[in-house]
C-alpha cells in the first residue's frame, strides 16, 4: 500500500534542529557518500562518490560476508604573521564508513578502482550451483 519509504518525523518547526542543520552544513568536511549498485548479470557494479578523498585515505575490507568501505580525511589550514603568531588556524576531520552484505559474491575476484572521486567495485557473483537430482529407491 505505502511501499518502502524512509522513516522521517514530520515536525512543523524545530528551531534547534534547523539552526544546527543550517549552521553546521558549511563546516561538514564529509558529506554522505552517494552509492549506486547495478546488477550487470554475472556481477554487481558498486559506484561510490567520494570527492575530496585521496586513494590512500580509502580502506576496503572483507570480514566474513561483510564488505566495508571506510575513508578518513584530516586537514589543517594555518596562517601566521611575520613573527610566527597565528592569524588563523582551522582544522577539520571527517570520516565515512559503510558496510554491505556480500554473501553471494566471489570475494577472491573483487576488483576496485578509484578515479576522479568515484570508487568503483566489480563484485562478481558466485556461480550458482545446479541442484543435483538423484533417484531414491523404494524398499
Amino acid at each position: 500500500m505505502f511501499g518502502i519509504t524512509p522513516f522521517e518525523r514530520n515536525e512543523i518547526w524545530n528551531p534547534i534542529r534547523d539552526f544546527e542543520r543550517d549552521f553546521f552544513k558549511s563546516f561538514s568536511p564529509v558529506t554522505q557518500c552517494r552509492t549506486d549498485i547495478r546488477d550487470e548479470g554475472d556481477k554487481y557494479l558498486l559506484e561510490c562518490e567520494m570527492p575530496g578523498f585521496e586513494k590512500e585515505d580509502i580502506k576496503i575490507s572483507v570480514e566474513g560476508s561483510t564488505l566495508s568501505l571506510c575513508a578518513e580525511r584530516k586537514s589543517e589550514n594555518d596562517q601566521k604573521n611575520s613573527s610566527g603568531e597565528y592569524i588563523r588556524r582551522e582544522r577539520s576531520y571527517g570520516s565515512y564508513c559503510r558496510s554491505f552484505d556480500i554473501s553471494n559474491i566471489d570475494e577472491s575476484a573483487i576488483d576496485a578502482s578509484y578515479n576522479n572521486g568515484v570508487l568503483k567495485l566489480m563484485l562478481p557473483k558466485k556461480a550458482s550451483e545446479k541442484a543435483q537430482t538423484r533417484q531414491i529407491e523404494i524398499r
